[in-house]
């Protein structure tokens, strides 16, 4: 992507794809149902950002219970949703920047900024949400936090990575734009 600049069409929309490949991760833990489950038999553990449901044996009905009633479920459902609000931000901003002509790194750098403030918010979220559930709720049996709960995780650790690779991006700017001199090894005989 360097030797051939960010005018290069195929390259020059690798940003705001991966940026949209996290939003949709952070669609996924938002809207999944698999943040804690059931390990082991009988399975009757569920829960999700919003609720936790449960069951009195294998095929019971699921009784859920809201986890917005609790301050630290409504904390930790705002500060992870705060951090989506700021990813789908910094995603229609690179989609701004990079369908510009003249790119504006100065603008680049600021959507890298506001990535490591999503990140932030993502992380106090899913941080708070397994400390406080696994103290306040009581739960029957071996319980894992699942498949939402990881794509949570892999959201916020693209939040992380892009974040750097937004603010390192200006560093190149003369490579990108292609006004560095091309450097030449040669000896003579």
């Amino acid at each position: 992507m360097v030797k051939y600049g960010l005018d290069y069409t195929r390259c020059r929309w690798i940003l705001p794809l991966l940026l949209g490949i996290g939003v949709i991760f952070g669609i996924i833990a938002l809207a999944g149902r698999g943040w804690l489950e059931s390990q082991t038999l009988p399975y009757v553990n569920q829960a999700s950002l919003w609720e936790s449901c449960t069951r009195p044996d294998q095929g019971g009905q699921w009784t859920c219970d809201s986890l917005m009633n609790y301050a630290w479920g409504r904390a930790a459902a705002a500060t992870y949703l705060v951090g989506f609000i700021l990813l789908v931000i910094c995603f229609a901003l690179a989609i701004i920047a990079f369908a510009i002509p003249t790119l504006r790194f100065n603008f680049i750098r600021g959507i890298g900024g506001l990535l490591f403030v999503a990140a932030m918010f993502s992380i106090m979220g899913l941080v708070i949400y397994p400390v406080k559930f696994s103290s306040e709720m009581r739960l029957r049996g071996t319980n894992m936090f699942s498949w939402a709960y990881g794509f949570g995780w892999t959201t916020a650790i693209m939040e992380i990575c892009l974040g750097f690779f937004f603010c390192c991006l200006p560093n190149y700017e003369d490579q990108i734009l292609g006004n560095v001199k091309p450097t030449y090894f040669y000896s003579s005989p």
